[in-house]
């Protein structure tokens, strides 16, 4: 019927342009036929109207559509469409409104345009009507799945004679929008997911009359282009698909997904999967696979394709199956599942401490195991494991499975021999230190079995877990000790030490002496031996030197010469010898002993002194005692230091001219000899020992330097020796000598001294020198004079006669006395020095006076008095008066 319709309008379009063409005259217009639309249905939750009109398949077809609102056909939209090709008869058109289509009724009507320009009669409105309220309000959309920060219109239908006041959306007052008679709208933009527990939105309607309408909607977001999608199979019987879904969604949203696989070229029915993984079987014979992953919800739908051979997406499952520990290794098992002998398996062993062990796995029963070795004893590790199939996909890791080793006790072994006085025999101590490594489990030493050989002969004896050493005596021949430890549960390995034979012709150890340049340590080196084939070992005492010694010893392996011993396990001050042994197959023999100090300290004992003490006028020589050798010092002894200090109160201390030091560079020579001190000087002496940060402890004492008595018997004998000299030569001139002394010490005659009356002139004058006022010296000059006569009254005095006494004090004086006071004399000025001229012509006056002084003194004496004053001057200073012989 619908083929007769199109038929039927084809034969009169053909006959209207037939008709036009050669008609050559003017006839009524016939215009085409109105379209028909056929269908029209409404789509509430998508708010779409699906129309489906007839068409022929002319080229370039071009209709119009146009959609109004209400009974009153209220276009509100329009819209050309041009038909390029159309595959059938019909054709359908989706329009999408803005407003719910249960708010209003909604119509659509068509017309054609014949040959692109003439217009076809419009075709009848075609309705979907809206809803119809009568007695209760509704609200439109409602219980609607709606995508996000999309715009959207609400609506309110309400019965006839209710008039609406206000629509409310989550709390919120929009403005009405008037649609139609009874119909009432708002526009919301950006719709958003609300942030509370249930994601929906709550929408209200308040009429005039205090009516309410509630409606709820939900708010969502569409589906997301799964990504990175992979397939891949564990046992090639079950595939296994993931991919990335993207946006996470809440728990409670209502927009419910859902994902299905489409196996392309497959016949099987599409497979329903997770969120984000699918399982599904394999395709017998299948290899190559085209998959298609449908995401779909209310809100669309969402497409991703993938393509794989599932021989190249193998990752094998694999499952634990034992773990077998030993002290040092432990042994692993696994089982691959599924069907995967005809592929080349690879797995990967790997623990704790990151080591990983690769190893093919093709066996027919899939049972792999291996053995991991270089584990510590009693030590917790993880183990895991993984594979691979053709080299290509490595599979996830087995959860890791936790073991423990077994303990191991291993024993340190080291002796010391001691030659006994019975040459035959010595005495072997044995000390060892057990080493338990790892902390898993305690461990329980119960004790230790000590054995030795020699010769076939074989002796055992037991130790207490408490003790770490053994005395055994044996003869000069070779012994093979071992010590091994007995425990619970674990195992122990025993440990070996040879003592060599006993050889007196032992070559002696090289001795050395460690310098301590720094506080780090000691730094230990040795001339590496051939014959040393299994290494060294280093024996020292904790304490020192030390008594008694805590026996101490460090292997070293073969190879190695050199040690480093750091400073915070020894002493500061203290010596330490250290004993290095070669380890050769027939025992340890001793290579070097090396002596020192981690740090060397200056605070050594004192010398002493050892007496008697040599002593001279200008040297010492002290002598001391001190054992430079002591291994009880806090540094070697490298010298001595002697000082010598004069002592006195004429010295100064520290002075250098009365400062000796002497530095004795040789620590075994033990005297020295100080001198070019002074005689008869005490002098203050310290002894002390010198090291290499200075010197020690002094040791002091105080010396008196002895009297040079030959210089002052050379002092005295010189003069004697001359005089003697002098005496001899003159003895043949004595009787001229004499006579000369004589004349000189004896008085002149007629010369006569009244000492009683000289001394009570004297008690006067002092009386009066006391009576008078002291007065300030207006001159202190000494003046020293030397006065002599002139020529003439030289010779008068020559012929005077000498005075055989002085006049008293009451008596004047004679003429020639006064002659002899008054004579004018001839003056010499000298100062500071008196020259004595022996020339016997002369009368010489020595005269030393306060010139000052002794004028004030006459000014109070009468004329008598100082005339006697000047004469008893002139006698006590004396004239010295003699002919000549």
């Amino acid at each position: 019927m619908i083929r007769f319709r199109i038929s039927l309008i084809n034969l009169v379009r053909f006959y209207l342009i037939f008709s036009e063409d050669y008609s050559g005259c003017c006839v009524d217009t016939v215009w085409p036929p109105s379209p028909s639309i056929i269908y029209l249905q409404a789509i509430s939750d998508e708010q779409s109207l699906v129309v489906s009109w007839l068409v022929n398949h002319s080229r370039g077809d071009i209709y119009e559509v146009q959609v109004s609102r209400t009974e009153n056909y209220n276009v509100i939209y329009n819209r050309n469409l041009s038909l390029i090709s159309v595959d059938s008869d019909e054709y359908t058109w989706t329009w999408t409104s803005d407003l719910p289509l249960e708010c209003v009724d909604h119509s659509v009507r068509i017309r054609h345009f014949y040959n692109q320009s003439v217009p076809s009669p419009w075709s009848n409105w075609i309705t979907n009507h809206g809803a119809q309220m009568k007695v209760e309000t509704k609200i439109f959309p409602c219980e609607r799945i709606m995508r996000e920060h999309t715009s959207a219109m609400f609506c309110c239908v309400y019965p006839r004679g209710v008039d609406i006041t206000s629509m409310i959306l989550n709390s919120k007052k929009y403005p009405l929008i008037s649609i139609g008679a009874g119909v009432k709208a708002i526009a919301v933009d950006n719709l958003t997911i609300p942030t509370g527990l249930i994601k929906r939105l709550s929408l209200s309607c308040n009429n005039a009359t205090g009516g309410i309408g509630y409606a709820w909607n939900y708010i969502s977001f569409p589906p997301q282009k799964p990504r990175n999608l992979s397939c891949a199979t564990s046992d090639m019987t079950t595939v296994i698909c993931t991919w990335e879904s993207g946006r996470k969604r809440d728990p409670y949203d209502r927009n419910k997904q859902t994902h299905t696989i489409h196996l392309e070229n497959s016949d099987q029915a599409p497979i329903n999967c997770e969120q984000s993984s699918c399982t599904f079987p394999a395709v017998p014979q299948l290899e190559e696979y085209n998959i298609s992953l449908v995401v779909k919800d209310q809100l669309g739908e969402e497409t991703e394709s993938y393509s794989f051979n599932i021989s190249d997406r193998v990752f094998p499952v694999v499952e634990v199956n034992r773990v077998n520990p030993g002290s040092t290794h432990t042994t692993v098992s696994w089982i691959v599942p599924g069907n995967l002998t005809q592929l080349n398996l690879l797995c990967q062993v790997t623990t704790d401490s990151d080591s990983t062990t690769e190893l093919s796995c093709n066996n027919a029963s899939g049972l792999c195991q291996v053995k991991l070795e270089h584990l510590l004893p009693n030590t917790c590790y993880s183990t895991r494991v993984r594979c691979c199939a053709n080299g290509r996909l490595w599979g996830d890791w087995t959860q890791p499975i936790s073991f423990i080793t077994y303990p191991l006790v291993t024993l340190d072994v080291w002796r010391r021999i001691k030659q006994l006085s019975d040459t035959m025999t010595r005495q072997v101590t044995l000390f060892w230190t057990p080493h338990v490594p790892g902390s898993a489990v305690t461990v329980n030493i119960q004790g230790y079995i000590v054995q030795w050989l020699q010769e076939g002969q074989n002796w055992t004896e037991w130790k207490d877990s408490g003790q770490t050493q053994a005395e055994v005596s044996i003869d000069p021949g070779q012994y093979d000790f071992s010590v091994q430890a007995v425990v619970h549960t674990g195992s122990t390995i025993p440990a070996h030490i040879t003592i060599p034979q006993g050889d007196d012709g032992e070559i002696l150890p090289v001795k050395k002496r460690l310098s301590s340049s720094t506080a780090t340590g000691f730094n230990l080196s040795w001339v590496e031996q051939d014959s040393a084939t299994c290494g060294y070992t280093v024996e020292w005492c904790i304490m020192g030197n030390t008594v008694p010694c805590t026996l101490q010893w460090l292997k070293v392996p073969e190879g190695n010469n050199t040690l480093f011993l750091p400073a915070r396990n020894f002493k500061a001050g203290c010596r330490y010898t250290f004993k290095i042994y070669g380890c050769t197959e027939n025992g340890h023999r001793l290579l070097e002993v090396q002596t020192g100090y981690s740090q060397e300290l200056k605070s050594v004992q004192s010398p002493s002194l050892v007496e008697p003490f040599q002593i001279t006028s200008s040297s010492v020589t002290l002598e001391w005692s001190y054992d430079e050798d002591d291994p009880a010092h806090s540094a070697f002894i490298t010298g001595y230091l002697v000082t010598a200090q004069a002592v006195g109160s004429g010295t100064l201390l520290g002075h250098a001219a009365n400062l000796f030091n002497v530095s004795v560079a040789d620590p075994r020579r033990k005297s020295v000899t100080i001198e070019g001190l002074q005689q008869n000087q005490e002098y203050a002496f310290s002894v002390s020992a010198l090291t290499k940060e200075g010197p020690g402890q002094p040791t002091n004492i105080t010396i008196r330097t002895r009297t040079n008595y030959s210089a002052h018997l050379a002092k005295i004998l010189t003069p004697i020796l001359l005089l003697l000299g002098c005496i001899i030569l003159l003895w043949p001139q004595r009787k001229i000598l004499m006579s000369v002394l004589r004349d000189i010490f004896t008085y002149p005659a007629g010369m006569n001294i009244n000492t009683p009356e000289f001394d009570s002139f004297l008690q006067e004058t002092s009386e009066q020198l006391q009576s008078q006022k002291v007065e300030e010296c207006r001159c202190c000059n000494i003046e020293i004079l030397n006065t002599r006569p002139l020529l003439d009254e030289t010779t008068a005095l020559r012929d005077a006669e000498p005075m055989n006494t002085l006049p008293s004090p009451g008596s004047q004086p004679s003429p020639s006395a006064l002659s002899l006071s008054c004579v004018p004399l001839q003056t010499e000025y000298c100062p500071q020095s008196v020259t004595v001229s022996c020339d016997r012509t002369t009368l010489q006056q020595t005269c030393i006076s306060n010139k000052t002084y002794m004028h004030t003194i006459e000014e109070d004496l009468s004329e008598a008095q100082q005339v006697m004053l000047r004469e008893s001057s002139s006698v006590i200073y004396g004239y010295i008066f003699s002919e000549t012989l």
